[in-house]
């Protein structure tokens, strides 16, 4: 009785060891070949013809992990600067600030530290920026932004982040210069 009962346990592990090689070789040999060679890299952006934005063409991306419809607001915002005469560096400039308020979103709500912020650049309400329509609007609250940004003393040669800083009054003058890369990506792309 034992003998079999052993004969029986020995045969389950073996067949066990079996099936787990036959799975693990199926797994490996799927994994390679000509079925691996036509798999495409999913794009985590929605399907989307490109767009003309103004003078800008915007793809459906992703640029620097930014999809269309974030694209379409950095298309706004070159657009204003390009609008007053202002150059693809201070372009990139508004395009950085835009991704460090809003991540290039058009937002219809303020924060804690400005609840009565609004758009793609969070401008307050005080007047300083235009009325609730024009901060919403991403091109006029662009052009909002780049007409306080010409007054600042130095502005063409200012440090990217201390020339966002100086118009947008942020609490940390340097918070903005994690994103001046991906802004320089898009803005590449973007106008290339």
């Amino acid at each position: 009785m034992l003998r079999t009962a052993a004969a029986v346990l020995g045969g389950f592990v073996v067949l066990t060891v079996a099936l787990l090689v036959a799975g693990f070789m199926s797994i490996a040999h799927a994994g390679s070949g000509a079925a691996s060679t036509t798999r495409v890299a999913s794009n985590p952006c929605p399907a989307a013809s490109p767009v003309v934005v103004g003078s800008v063409t915007v793809p459906r991306g992703p640029v620097a992990g930014y999809c269309q419809a974030q694209l379409v607001n950095a298309a706004e915002v070159i657009n204003a600067a390009r609008s007053l005469g202002i150059g693809t560096h201070t372009q990139t400039v508004g395009v950085m600030t835009a991704i460090g308020e809003t991540r290039l979103r058009n937002l219809d709500y303020g924060d804690a530290a400005g609840p009565d912020s609004r758009g793609l650049f969070q401008q307050r309400d005080n007047g300083l920026w235009g009325t609730y329509a024009q901060r919403m609007d991403p091109y006029t609250a662009s052009l909002h932004f780049y007409e306080k940004l010409v007054t600042i003393p130095g502005w063409r040669t200012m440090q990217p982040t201390l020339l966002a800083h100086a118009v947008q009054v942020n609490s940390d003058p340097y918070y903005y210069a994690q994103f001046w890369g991906d802004a320089q990506t898009i803005v590449a792309a973007l106008t290339q």
